[in-house]
């Protein structure tokens, strides 16, 4: 969550943004930010480094939660819920990364230690998921799926 909000401060975004005001506000950073107005060697130039690299990486985050993303996404997203196995789960703070026997991951923010201890211990694994994680919490696709030749 605090990597979301540090994102959506630098972008300036509200929750009804959509993805052409975003690509907007990204443009101007970038322009603001970019490492080539300053000179090479600068302490302006290396901050400009990393900023851009923030601008970039935030922009493609940002688009990976968005709603229009997700509503261009939902029909596969709802086949691989409801259909693929669970091959692995991590948590890391309060984001839970879950690993589909099709290959695809999923990040899911916000998740508690408790009810991941409460996934890990149930019965059906994907039958807990499906009831109280795929659903509920804020997720974006981290991972594409690997072809298998």
């Amino acid at each position: 969550m605090k990597r979301i909000n540090e994102y959506k401060k630098l972008f300036n975004v509200e929750p009804d943004t959509d993805l052409k005001q975003l690509k907007s506000t990204y443009r101007n950073l970038v322009k603001e930010w970019h490492p080539d107005k300053f000179q090479s060697g600068d302490d302006q130039a290396i901050e400009a480094e990393l900023k851009s690299r923030q601008i970039i990486d935030g922009y493609h985050f940002l688009v990976s939660i968005s709603p229009e993303t997700k509503a261009a996404n939902e029909e596969e997203y709802n086949t691989i819920t409801a259909e693929s196995g669970i091959a692995d789960l991590k948590l890391k703070g309060q984001l839970l990364e879950v690993s589909f026997l099709d290959g695809s991951t999923y990040e899911y923010f916000g998740v508690s230690q408790n009810i991941f201890t409460r996934l890990i211990n149930a019965d059906k694994q994907l039958r807990f998921a499906k009831r109280n994680i795929f659903n509920s919490y804020l997720y974006r696709k981290s991972k594409k799926a690997t072809e298998v030749a």
